[in-house]
């Protein structure tokens, strides 16, 4: 039986429960170790906290360190990266041979949409490889070719790159992909959207024939599907549905385009590092500069800017130098940030799949979040009928009933006083199902609000 959403091909398996060589012991979830990971990563993970896979691990890690090809169908923020990055420095190490730093050309690649989020798995995976000595190196446009190409003539082990600049240094003469035997497409459901695809199959083309290939996506139809035709044999696929009790609650607020940027001002005093999408990129300098007119520390995030001001962005707002980062949708898929307390739509986007996105930034890895959408009156029919589209991403009626009302800031939680509320709402019966809308009373303010 296939998942919703999912075009399953002859020859190919879908899986929606961890696989049978999982070991179980009094039912417990499943560890690290259970699924076959390396006793020095599990250390590594350890110290970090990370302790318990995610569905997305549970489900995918075994299958990729057996070898074989694996597409996985699975929401933004649950846990992708390690996934398929713990199988592959476990396999790339498995296969080494020789010294260490002896191998000039890169055994495993992983390609992604953009810079930022390549940047962002080079990152999370180098202090992994680092666990087997292994070298790890991003590649993407907007910055210097020098340090690129002085990476490849030091040796590279594991290349993240976006498609475009690592075609670059081959067609240079630069990079060598013929070692390649791990690859991960990674968000291929935006390189699709992007027009990357020709490019990520002219990357395979020069990949070792006998590779093994993981793609990862939020969705895995359209023309990823000719995708996975084309890259994989035989793929084992995993379907991992949005949780059930989502921590994120969404609001929609009827806001003339006047009052935006003082309500988002407000927004991110009460309830804590917000990200803030605007449509285009001189709303997102106009919005920029009138917050910090205001006083609000922000960031600016988009593809106007050159690759040295995007990552300063990036790092100010996830290091909390900077309350709000205000962005294109650049910043929509693929980035973890961590504690984001806040999405805000300044205007609804015109794809529903953008705004499920855009909130997947918040309530991430069981945090909690809010997502609020800011809708000019003006446009209300148009931001119902993009609603309906939206809601069937969402579970029970997070959406599809929600109303749409009038701002009112101060009845927000803030994210820490969020959990103490959810869980006096469930001991009060108020809230009846994860997911259903609720009319709550607080004191003399009464507030709808989608759970």
């Amino acid at each position: 039986m296939s998942a919703p959403g999912l075009d399953i091909p002859a020859g190919a398996s879908i899986v929606t429960s961890a696989p049978d060589s999982v070991t179980r012991i009094d039912d417990r979830p499943p560890t690290f170790a259970d699924l076959g990971v390396d006793s020095a990563l599990v250390a590594r993970l350890s110290e970090s906290g990370i302790v318990v896979p995610s569905p997305v691990q549970a489900l995918t890690i075994p299958d990729a360190l057996a070898g074989v090809d694996v597409a996985a169908h699975a929401p933004t923020g649950s846990g992708k990266t390690l996934a398929f990055g713990l199988p592959m420095i476990q396999c790339l190490e498995a296969r080494s041979t020789g010294p260490k730093g002896a191998r000039p050309d890169p055994t495993g690649l992983v390609i992604a949409p953009t810079r930022e989020l390549a940047r962002q798995i080079g990152r999370t995976l180098q202090p992994l490889a680092a666990t087997f000595g292994l070298r790890v190196h991003a590649v993407y446009g907007g910055v210097p070719f020098e340090p690129q190409i002085d990476a490849f003539r030091r040796g590279i082990d594991i290349v993240v790159a976006c498609p475009g600049r690592l075609l670059d240094l081959i067609d240079q003469g630069h990079a060598c992909l013929d070692a390649v035997t791990v690859v991960v497409i990674d968000e291929a459901d935006r390189l699709a959207d992007l027009g990357f695809l020709p490019d990520v199959d002219r990357l395979l083309q020069h990949t070792s024939p006998r590779r093994q290939t993981v793609v990862m996506s939020a969705t895995l139809d359209g023309p990823v599907v000719d995708l996975l035709a084309t890259a994989q044999r035989d793929p084992v696929r995993h379907h991992v549905a949005p949780s059930e009790q989502l921590p994120v609650r969404h609001h929609f607020w009827l806001v003339a385009p006047p009052d935006q940027v003082p309500l988002l001002a407000d927004l991110a005093d009460h309830c804590g590092p917000t990200i803030a999408f605007s449509n285009t990129r001189r709303g997102a300098d106009q919005v920029s500069r009138q917050l910090a007119r205001l006083g609000v520390r922000v960031s600016l995030l988009h593809g106007g800017n050159d690759q040295e001001r995007r990552a300063d962005a990036l790092d100010r707002f996830a290091n909390g130098e900077s309350r709000v980062l205000v962005a294109t949708d650049i910043a929509s898929r693929g980035l973890h940030i961590d504690n984001v307390a806040c999405v805000v739509h300044l205007g609804l986007p015109t794809d529903a799949s953008d705004y499920v996105h855009r909130a997947g930034r918040t309530g991430r890895a069981g945090a909690v979040g809010t997502v609020v959408a800011f809708i000019d009156p003006e446009a209300g029919d148009a931001a119902r009928r993009l609603l309906r589209r939206v809601a069937a991403s969402f579970p029970g009626d997070m959406v599809d009933e929600a109303e749409f009302t009038t701002p009112q800031v101060f009845t927000l939680e803030s994210a820490g006083e969020r959990v103490a509320i959810d869980h006096e709402m469930f001991a009060l019966g108020t809230l009846l199902r994860p997911g259903a809308v609720g009319t709550v009373k607080f004191g003399a303010v009464k507030i709808t609000d989608s759970l």
